[in-house]
């Protein structure tokens, strides 16, 4: 079993120990998407897997957070926005800006990209450099900027 896997586990059973029932109930619903995933891959995920797992639950939610705050769904909003807090527990440090954009501009220079078509591999070696510490949209948006100039 992944470290991040049995850390998660770990934190289900002290949420129910303190009766921290939303939590548990986010959390086990964290677990059974990583369960269903395993199962249908017939793999057993490992840290940076189960990364990805979490960053797409956060972004799932963050775009129900923006919809449920557009429409003044405070209610809901305010659901979301614990889910996210319980969820980014477990995401590694964030890279801030500066650091995403020079190792950008590091992988563009080392993979001698000059256009949009070699987009695809300088994401792909970004994707696996920052592990869950970036944003691939904000990823992304540098790449774009490095590559149009």
């Amino acid at each position: 079993m992944s470290a991040l896997k049995q850390t998660i586990t770990d934190t289900i059973k002290e949420a129910m120990k303190a009766r921290e029932l939303d939590k548990v109930k986010v959390l086990r619903n964290v677990q059974a998407v990583i369960k269903q995933i395993e199962i249908d891959k017939k793999v057993e995920l490992d840290d940076a897997g189960i990364l990805d797992i979490l960053q797409k639950q956060i972004k799932q939610r963050q775009e129900s957070l923006k919809v449920f705050t557009d429409n003044g769904r405070d209610d809901l909003a305010q659901k979301e926005q614990f889910e996210l807090d319980v969820i980014n527990e477990f995401m590694p440090q964030q890279m801030s800006e500066e650091e995403l954009a020079a190792l950008v501009n590091e992988e563009v220079a080392t993979q001698n990209a000059s256009s949009m078509q070699d987009m695809g591999k300088v994401m792909g070696a970004l994707k696996a450099k920052t592990a869950g510490r970036a944003d691939p949209a904000v990823i992304s948006q540098l790449v774009k900027k490095a590559l149009q100039g």
